[in-house]
């Protein structure tokens, strides 16, 4: 071991990452668990990867290949249906825990100013966890899937022309093809996680050096201190970890994620169809509208608000700009609760309805 570490000292500074490792400090108050959700997101990030890259050796994108590799995947591959559960109930845990670090990072001001950048990075990965969990869901080219996936691609279209060009550039061309799913299989295994990674860089790079943001409250009070990464945070980062991996495994053998039937273009859309959970805040605002305003599509304004919205939390570390919370407008200060409890509402709703 000795000599080891004398090998590895001469070729990747490790010494260097020690130091780095031991000097870095987090902040230790009563809400520090906030901090641990960004770990936990890393982790299931990793169980994705891996798991996805097992479930690619086996998978065949083609509308007459899809649904039967999966099929082969489940039924003749040893613990192939236990790896292809694990890596959808981790893609929804994911995404679970996605939000919450978004609701944190919102309701404590973790925004303010130095950390623009960061928050705006982070809302951008948001964004193309979303859009991989989008593409990933028609690759198992089952009916429901199909369904949803047509709503999905519809909905642009009420933005126009440029929607309509998006649709088109989604689809390659009117219709759910196999032309589709090869696109989508391309834009999950290759093109959001072009963008997604370096991203990812960008994002961890800037809270190394900005460090951990404190909540306003516990600023002003001042009773706070810090603790060591490692190993005192490291080691409450593994706890979670270990009880998150126990989860994911324990949701996929009991509830196995289910295959479907074997997708058809020219099946009608069944009754009642609903996306995935993490969309049914967006779904259930677009039939809040009516058909027709002042003789504008309802649906058009409908996806116009929610891109104006999408822009302005983007944009909130400098639209909320106030470095001292009680200066801050009343309205901008009850605008994440209002937000966070829309959103919770609205997938309730679609969940419940």
């Amino acid at each position: 071991m000795r000599q080891l570490r004398h090998w590895l000292r001469e070729r990747i500074e490790l010494e260097g990452l020690l130091r780095f490792l031991k000097g870095k400090t987090v902040p230790h108050h009563r809400h520090s668990y906030i901090y641990l959700s960004g770990g936990v997101l890393l982790f299931l990030l990793a169980i994705q990867v891996i798991s996805g890259t097992l479930l690619l050796a086996h998978y065949s994108p083609g509308e007459n290949t899809a649904f039967e590799s999966i099929v082969h995947l489940v039924t003749q591959v040893p613990m192939g249906a236990y790896i292809r559960s694990i890596h959808s109930w981790g893609a929804n845990l994911m995404v679970f825990f996605l939000f919450l670090h978004l609701f944190c990072v919102l309701l404590y001001k973790g925004y303010r100013r130095p950390r623009e950048l960061t928050w705006m990075g982070g809302f951008l990965l948001f964004i193309l966890v979303l859009a991989s969990g989008f593409s990933g869901y028609l690759l198992p080219w089952n009916q429901l899937a199909l369904a949803a996936t047509k709503v999905g691609t519809d909905a642009p279209r009420a933005l126009g022309l440029p929607g309509i060009w998006i649709s088109l550039l989604l689809r390659g061309g009117q219709d759910i093809t196999g032309v589709t799913l090869g696109r989508f299989f391309a834009l999950h295994v290759w093109g959001l996680p072009l963008l997604f990674f370096p991203l990812l860089a960008l994002h961890l790079f800037l809270v190394q050096m900005q460090g951990m943001a404190v909540p306003p409250s516990i600023e002003r009070e001042g009773g706070y201190g810090v603790i060591p990464f490692f190993p005192n945070f490291l080691y409450r980062d593994l706890v979670l970890w270990l009880l998150t991996l126990g989860v994911v495994l324990t949701l996929a053998v009991l509830f196995p994620w289910p295959l479907g039937e074997k997708a058809d273009p020219l099946a009608p859309t069944p009754e009642g169809i609903k996306p995935e959970w993490y969309f049914l805040f967006l779904f259930q605002t677009l039939k809040l509208f009516p058909a027709r305003i002042m003789g504008i599509s309802g649906e058009s304004i409908a996806m116009i608000v929610i891109l104006w919205v999408a822009l302005a939390t983007f944009l909130y570390p400098f639209i909320d700009r106030q470095a001292e919370p009680t200066k801050t407008p009343l309205l901008l200060r009850l605008a994440p609760y209002l937000g966070i409890s829309y959103v919770l509402f609205m997938t309730l709703w679609g969940l419940l309805s």
